[in-house]
């Protein structure tokens, strides 16, 4: 189905013409058409056009006003507009026809996807997020970079972009010599089994590991040494080590996997492309950026050199490529994956979901390869920058004793605080405890990631789950009420009592109010999309629930009193806030349970 034109699109275009009509010197100018508390629309480009051709503002606005078919004055029998006036300096006040809000929306419910075009030409997006590393435990901090980075990638698809998912996860350097020397001289550590049965376990097994490693480093130079030594063979990829790192990664990733299941998050082996999986490409990168002059040679290491970039005193701050004993940073596996997404994935768009506290890095980074060319106008990259999870005190989250907070112990407490809510409203709907165990879930992981997507990513926030699971407020258990209340009208709907749009049957000021809010899902979609945006979608969802709460205390469904028509329209004004809240919610990676 084709995308349903929006009531704000059709009513640009109606000033827009008018505007053409009445003075075609200003055919090109943007009426400023805007939402308005004192009418439903409002034209403020009449000002900037009077300034411009040196007019009287009001008379420009009636001549304009002339050319717009209004209901009073049009033969048109489904007219659009139903009121314009000009107000104040010359602003246009335009109110919409009933008919036409339930018309329009009754096109947006005809269509699967509500409205919203699909572009499967928008071109290919590579997106880099969630990014743990191996042989070390999730914590808060790898919370932000998944679930913005998944809700993102749901909404590009959605939107009609072929997204490749990266997941860049930290699984080579120096550390790993470290762990394989001191598991070839302990192989039962790992050996016990031949796997871990669960992500909890596999994390248990490398930690015990890992801390037994550390001591024995830090304690023994003998062992530091052959630690050392088995890092040169990792990187030569002798057999015997590369084995053993594997056995890391792959006990790793089956902890990984067990966190991003809890978070509800599709997490594809194949999209796991670690540092590594670009090690056999930095020697060419080196090369190519010193023999393009990119990259100079600075005391011995590769370096790409900045104007605007400077450090504490004043001197320039170099991207170190490669060090002056040959070893690579991370700028050289960065630049690597940037020839491989370009060159290899063909993409049209390189999206980093990363901690603010890296933008320097990537800035340079991104500088770099748009100097060999590598970016250009054809391909960008953005770092999508995300703020810090911050404590009650707005502090950065730590637990009481100070130490970095598992990502596990959070989604588990969350999972917890929600079922125990969900256990408070259980009994009316006669839940079994299985049901509350899942309902808990959904409710729990949805507020958590709701929290951080209802941020601006570039913001930090607080996490307090108090607030996160609570009814009230700006919270995701406050939409998935909103859209359970709606499944449970609809549920109780007498036989015969169906969905169906009514232009025909005038609109109260709520219904109007909701209705007008419906109809802007498309251009939320699209406007998120483009601007990696998921919080405006969260608060158009957030308004949306608002506005279906007022709705419900000031119109009555199953007993409207205009009689079978009215409980017909309300009905399919409440489907159609279901089927967007679901939608928007899924976009956002939160379930919508039908029972709440």
């Amino acid at each position: 189905m084709a995308s349903v034109p929006s009531l704000a699109a059709t009513v640009h275009q109606r000033v827009t013409d008018a505007l053409s009509a009445a003075l075609p010197e200003a055919a090109s100018a943007d009426p400023l058409l805007r939402r308005s508390d004192r009418a439903d629309f409002q034209a403020n480009g009449m000002l900037a056009l009077a300034k411009k051709l040196k007019g009287n503002p009001r008379e420009l606005a009636s001549k304009v006003v002339e050319h717009i078919p209004v209901a009073a004055t049009s033969a048109d029998p489904d007219p659009v507009i139903a009121d314009i006036e000009v107000s104040g300096p010359g602003f246009l006040n335009i109110t919409i026809a009933d008919s036409a809000i339930t018309a329009t929306l009754a096109a947006r419910a005809a269509d699967d996807r509500l409205g919203v075009p699909f572009a499967p030409d928008a071109g290919t997006t590579v997106i880099d997020y969630a990014q743990p590393n191996v042989a070390k435990e999730m914590h808060v901090g790898h919370l932000r970079s998944a679930v913005i980075g998944d809700a993102v990638v749901r909404i590009l698809e959605f939107s009609g972009e072929k997204v490749v998912r990266r997941h860049h996860i930290g699984d080579w350097g120096t550390q790993f010599g470290m762990l394989i020397q001191y598991l070839i001289e302990h192989p039962h550590e790992l050996d016990h089994k031949d796997t871990a049965t669960s992500g909890e376990e596999a994390m248990s097994n490398l930690n015990r590991l890992y801390k037994a490693a550390r001591a024995l480093f830090d304690a023994d130079a003998e062992f530091k040494e052959r630690s050392r030594r088995r890092v040169v063979d990792l990187q030569a990829g002798d057999e015997e080590t590369i084995a053993l790192w594997r056995k890391f990664v792959d006990e790793s990733k089956l902890y990984f996997y067990s966190v991003f299941d809890k978070l509800d998050m599709e997490i594809r082996d194949p999209d796991v492309v670690g540092e590594s999986g670009y090690n056999d490409m930095l020697a060419e990168t080196c090369r190519l950026l010193e023999e393009s002059g990119v990259a100079v040679r600075s005391e011995g290491a590769l370096c790409v050199f900045f104007d605007d970039v400077k450090g504490p005193d004043g001197k320039p701050v170099p991207l170190i490529v490669q060090k002056s004993d040959g070893g690579f940073g991370y700028a050289a596996t960065d630049l690597s994956a940037i020839r491989d997404r370009v060159q290899h994935l063909q993409a049209d768009n390189l999206l980093y979901v990363v901690d603010a506290r890296q933008s320097l890095h990537f800035k340079m980074v991104f500088e770099t390869a748009r100097r060999i060319g590598w970016l250009n106008d054809r391909t960008h990259a953005v770092q999508l920058a995300f703020g810090t999870v911050l404590g009650k005190d707005g502090k950065p989250f730590k637990t009481r004793e100070g130490e970095t907070v598992r990502l596990v112990d959070l989604l588990d407490e969350a999972i917890d605080r929600a079922a125990a809510v969900v256990r408070e409203k259980s009994e009316k709907l006669g839940l079994t405890e299985g049901e509350i165990a899942e309902r808990g879930a959904q409710v729990g992981i949805g507020a958590v990631k709701y929290a951080d997507l209802s941020t601006s990513a570039s913001r930090d926030y607080k996490f307090d789950l108090d607030q996160m699971v609570s009814l009230h407020g700006d919270t995701s258990v406050y939409l998935q009420y909103a859209y359970a209340r709606i499944q449970s009208i609809l549920r109780r709907a007498a036989e015969g009592q169906k969905p169906a749009a009514h232009p025909e049957l005038p609109l109260s000021p709520a219904e109007r109010a909701m209705g007008l809010h419906l109809d802007q899902f498309a251009e939320t979609v699209r406007e998120v999309a483009k601007g990696y945006e998921p919080h405006k979608l969260a608060s158009y969802l957030y308004q949306l629930a608002s506005l279906f709460t007022t709705f419900y205390d000031q119109c009555p469904v199953l007993t409207a009193e205009g009689g079978p028509s009215q409980v017909e329209n309300r009905l399919f004004l409440c489907e159609l806030t279901a089927r967007t809240l679901h939608q928007g919610m899924d976009l956002l990676g939160i379930r919508t349970p039908e029972r709440l």
